[in-house]
């Protein structure tokens, strides 16, 4: 399970999930063609992707939890 954590305010998300297959969306870093990276958390099942979330302006934390 994935959990993103701000490191400026401590607010956070989980469990995010895909509203067509209800499966739990996986964090990936997509390369963009200039070779700057964005972080995206995308449907295992192919249904699509998001960007992951932000907070004050910048990506959250990603911590993976092992349950």
């Amino acid at each position: 399970m994935a959990d993103y954590k701000c490191c400026d305010c401590g607010m956070g998300v989980k469990g995010i999930v895909c509203s067509n297959c209800s499966s739990e969306l996986e964090h990936a870093t997509l390369v963009k063609d200039d070779g700057s990276e964005v972080q995206v958390s995308q449907c295992p099942n192919g249904c699509g992707m998001i960007k992951s979330p932000m907070c004050h302006g910048h990506d959250m934390d990603l911590s993976l939890i092992h349950i």
